[in-house]
């Protein structure tokens, strides 16, 4: 039977914290190039809002079956260990409280809880997924070990229930990039060896494990279940979509433009009703060498659009494999930014990229079923000035576990319409770039998705944007984007549907260079200039149509700085709060927001927010992770909470010899990136 899954430091300019070497490895130095998108965009005030706001459609109706997923600072005191903390009821109003105490903005080298709860390590670096594998040993690593162990630098994760099996799961988690120099002795960065190049292959991708609980905790143990798998950056992908076959994804190994060995940059994803997993693919562009090779005039503008740059790439894998040349294999790079689907359930099965969906920077992909089973997909563009699109599939859910049903919710993304949106304020006389203010109801506006690809049944693709082929906006997405007019967000990442009220969020991470010289200014969406702390939108969406509300209810930052809000909530009693990344809903409707980058001198961490009622806006720390680290994946359940820690030690300064961090097994021991679960001590529910 197919489940259906529970709803479950080279600092920049005073702005981001991570490390030099980290944006160098993550996301091919996006902060030191020129910003991609240098299209004329929309500003709110050049817009003229035909959208009649009264009109639009409340998303409390719908049902959603997907899960969740500086200065220097004072300490939070007993108001901010406190704020928010109504106790919320499971029958009672959703989203209106957490109860436990602050964490502390701090800078250890642990994951840092509230006082009643526990810890453990699920699974790190290099562990082994299969008998056959051997124990993870720093020194002696090969890329056929690390095949069949856990991945680095994990980031998305899911967990979901195995049927008939009490508290047991599959954990599926995605490894988004990795760094040599912290991988390995001696490692030279401009001549990585043979094996090395295989080894950080082998090492991307995504793990699927089975995972063990223990009786009166909220421990889980890794297992050598049936399940178990590893798909890494050489395991073959179907391409479907109206995009499949075309001539912009044949290369000399596949002809056929229907094939692709591997996925690369994997950052968030998302759960689908039908029991498989999304993951986005990312910041692909820094994976591939020698775009100044690529002459053709509008190759060569996709190329830079997209965000390739010339020379070598930080990995050097074009030194082994000419796929990444672009000189050598100009189309490779087509072959990437998509978002992919996996059937954890079936370890034969071949992973799929849906080119329907479109090409970009998908931060993830989480799906919204409506009360009429439409199944609506959202993804953000993770660059900064880019764009937030959604997908309607014009196919339905199919339920039971037969084979047939199974064909057919695997083509559920190949079917529908692809949207990009467009903000407008309704106060733009009032936004100066400072992030005050503008109304006592503080930043709010109106919306449209613009249609730009309709795929048929049939798999054919129909362009809605003038001047480009159904083939042009599958591949080339954010030229049709610019095309129509989208509005430049402050990097879109994740977005999450609330499963009570079907309102969506969205974590807008920073933009240091809004307001910057012959760049785009603020506006109410994005109203900083050299935004460097983010925000959290929240949208009002008519899910499978064209309009939608929309509100501000996070400007993060130093709740002692006049520019963030905090949904009006009294700022003295909330956590500080920077950069945020992921999100996802515990079982009561609360908002849980995970942090890259953090930009006020604390470790990133992961945060409980309060949607509704009187404590609206309360925001409070449940976490941090260990020096040098990322938060990622926040799976929030009753019972527990996970975490994925991303590169814990990653510094400008640190080596092999002599590393940062020595999280998780402490010592003397090398930082190993990991997924990580807390829980209440007495084995009660998360936050009460």
């Amino acid at each position: 039977m197919r489940l259906t899954p529970l709803a479950l430091f080279v600092k920049h300019d005073g702005q981001s914290a991570r490390a030099a070497v980290t944006c160098e490895y993550k996301c091919g130095n996006a902060c030191f190039h020129e910003v991609p998108n240098t299209s004329g965009g929309a500003y709110f005030g050049d817009i003229v809002s035909s959208l009649n706001r009264r009109g639009l459609l409340k998303g409390g109706a719908a049902a959603v079956l997907a899960v969740g997923a500086g200065s220097a600072l004072a300490a939070c005191g007993d108001d901010a260990r406190n704020a928010g903390s109504a106790t919320p009821s499971p029958n009672g109003p959703p989203g209106t409280g957490t109860e436990f105490g602050a964490v502390a903005p701090n800078k250890e080298d642990a994951i840092v809880i509230p006082d009643g709860y526990d810890q453990s390590v699920v699974i790190r670096w290099g562990d082994p997924l299969f008998a056959d594998a051997p124990a993870f040993d720093f020194d002696k690593q090969s890329a056929a070990a690390q095949a069949k162990q856990f991945g680095y630098n994990n980031d998305f994760a899911a967990l979901l229930p195995i049927e008939g099996q009490a508290n047991a799961y599959l954990l599926v988690v995605n490894h988004e990039y990795t760094t040599g120099p912290h991988m390995f002795r001696g490692y030279d960065k401009e001549a990585p060896t043979d094996e090395q190049n295989a080894i950080t292959q082998a090492a991307h991708g995504l793990s699927v494990v089975e995972v063990h609980g223990e009786a009166g905790t909220g421990k889980l143990t890794s297992a050598f279940g049936k399940y178990n798998r590893r798909i890494t950056a050489t395991t073959e992908f179907k391409l479907t979509g109206p995009a499949a076959g075309s001539d912009f994804l044949k290369t000399s190994a596949d002809p056929t433009g229907t094939k692709v060995l591997g996925t690369i940059a994997n950052c968030s994803g998302g759960v689908t009703p039908w029991g498989t997993v999304l993951s986005g693919e990312e910041n692909f562009n820094g994976y591939f060498a020698n775009s100044d090779k690529v002459t053709e005039p509008a190759a060569a503008a996709r190329l830079k659009r997209y965000g390739f740059t010339p020379g070598k790439t930080p990995n050097r894998w074009e030194r082994t494999d000419k796929r990444f040349d672009l000189a050598q294999e100009p189309n490779e790079a087509n072959r990437f930014g998509y978002v992919v689907e996996v059937d954890p359930w079936d370890p034969a099965s071949t992973p799929i990229k849906h080119t329907a969906m479109g090409r970009l920077k998908h931060e993830g992909a989480t799906i919204y079923v409506t009360k009429g089973g439409d199944v609506v997909s959202y993804t953000g563009d993770d660059e900064k000035f880019d764009y937030m699109y959604k997908f309607v599939s014009s196919r339905k859910v199919q339920s039971g576990g037969g084979a047939s049903s199974m064909r057919h919710n695997l083509t559920i993304l190949d079917a529908g319409t692809l949207y990009v949106a467009q903000l407008t304020g309704d106060h733009p006389e009032k936004v100066d770039g400072t992030g005050a203010t503008p109304s006592d109801k503080g930043f709010t506006g109106t919306g449209r998705w613009i249609p730009l690809l309709e795929t048929g049944s049939d798999g054919k693709g129909k362009s809605l944007v003038d001047g480009m082929s159904a083939e042009e906006v599958a591949v080339f997405t954010r030229l049709a984007a610019d095309k129509v007019g989208a509005t430049k967000m402050d990097r879109p990442e994740d977005f999450e549907a609330n499963p009570y009220t079907g309102k969506v969020y969205v974590a807008l991470t920073n933009n240091d260079n809004r307001g910057k010289d012959g760049k785009q200014g603020p506006d109410e969406a994005n109203p900083r200039n050299m935004n460097k702390n983010g925000q959290i939108l929240e949208i009002d969406d008519d899910h499978t149509g064209t309009k939608f509300t929309w509100s501000l209810l996070l400007v993060c930052g130093d709740p002692k700085a006049a520019d963030t809000y905090f949904a009006g909530f009294d700022k003295t009693k909330v956590s500080p709060i920077s950069c945020p990344d992921n999100l996802a809903f515990d079982p009561y409707g609360n908002l849980w927001i995970s942090t890259d980058g953090n930009a006020l001198k604390s470790n990133d961490g992961l945060f409980s927010v309060v949607l509704d009622g009187a404590n609206r806006g309360a925001t409070k720390q449940f976490l941090t992770v260990p020096r040098g680290a990322e938060t990622c994946g926040p799976v929030v359940t009753e019972s527990r909470v996970l975490v994925c820690v991303q590169h814990p030690g990653e510094a400008d300064d640190a080596t092999p010899e002599n590393p940062l961090s020595h999280w998780p097994d402490g010592g003397a021991a090398q930082p190993r990136p990991s997924v990580a679960v807390v829980w209440k001590k007495n084995g009660g529910r998360i936050g009460f």
